[in-house]
């Protein structure tokens, strides 16, 4: 019997069910609601509304980047980030969070600096790292603790 997962939409934020064997780059299915791709190698934007359907209703791991757009070091990040995203996808899904916009999930998790990353498995937080990181530092970071 094949086994299922649920996906949360990046674009829609619609929950999908796929094949977990299909979970493999350029193979991944479509959105079920909006047709968009489940997956573009890029960090989806998140806010409070649809925080809980990417992690914690979502099966995929869920990095998060607690960032600011005042902040220097965060822009600074941004790119690195954005670059781990197209390795780690699909297998962990990678959003941003704008503390500014969305104090009351910087507030959950108890964000005092940033940039802050934040992975979170089936709604229960597994690994915390702060400061600016190489792409590839947070894709070792990412593996090293979803073993």
């Amino acid at each position: 019997m094949t086994e299922t997962i649920q996906i949360a939409c990046p674009h829609c934020h619609t929950l999908n069910r796929a094949p977990a064997e299909k979970l493999v780059p350029g193979v991944c299915g479509k959105c079920g609601q909006c047709g968009a791709p489940l997956f573009a190698g890029k960090p989806v934007a998140l806010d409070t509304e649809h925080f809980a359907r990417h992690a914690e209703k979502s099966d995929l791991p869920l990095l998060v980047d607690f960032w600011a757009a005042w902040c220097g070091p965060c822009r600074q990040m941004a790119p690195q980030f954005e670059a781990a995203a197209a390795t780690l996808e699909p297998k962990v899904r990678l959003a941003k969070v704008d503390t500014d916009a969305e104090p009351s999930l910087a507030q959950r998790f108890g964000i005092q600096s940033i940039p802050t990353m934040v992975l979170i498995h089936r709604g229960r937080e597994v690994g915390r790292k702060s400061g600016v990181m190489p792409a590839r530092a947070i894709e070792q970071w990412v593996a090293d603790v979803i073993r």
